[in-house]
């Protein structure tokens, strides 16, 4: 399966917590004013690479902790996603997502509760410049969310990382 990328970092420090491979999808419509990815918006963008090329590099990199799918926005590509995210957990990684969408909303997108069962968490909202905060971790407006995706799903209401 080919996904379209805008590029990857094999050892992000800011994209989540630990060492992560960060994933940057290419394509978005949320067109957030002065969005730090501007270059991720344009869907026929970026250039074209096999899901399987991507884990084998998530694979022979042995400092990582985890990986980040962002962009652009990664649900636009769910099933790259969730393959992605299923073969990172079978290898002992943990899963992390931004997305300009809310939970509320990515829920109810084809395909979301099937990547949700590998996601541990969840950045969700757009990014508002009114709202920036560069004090924030892992995010950039103090709309966006830090969900434990799993305890959200155990507890049937959102649960945020503090």
């Amino acid at each position: 399966m080919k996904i379209r990328l805008a590029g990857v970092i094999n050892d992000s420090i800011v994209d989540g917590p630990g060492i992560r491979y960060t994933v940057f999808f290419q394509g978005c419509f949320h067109n957030c004013p002065e969005c730090h990815n501007q270059h991720t918006h344009d869907p026929n963008g970026g250039y074209e690479e096999e899901v399987d090329n991507i884990i084998k590099a998530i694979k022979s990199n042995g400092l990582l902790d985890g990986v980040t799918l962002s962009g652009g926005e990664p649900l636009l590509q769910m099933e790259g996603c969730i393959e992605i995210a299923k073969q990172c957990k079978a290898h002992g990684l943990n899963v992390l997502s931004y997305t300009g969408f809310t939970y509320e909303q990515a829920i109810k997108l084809k395909g979301f509760d099937e990547l949700s069962k590998y996601l541990d968490i969840l950045i969700d909202g757009k990014y508002e410049k009114d709202l920036r905060d560069l004090s924030l971790r892992f995010r950039g407006s103090q709309n966006q969310r830090i969900i434990d995706v799993q305890k959200t799903i155990l507890e049937g209401k959102i649960v945020e990382i503090s």
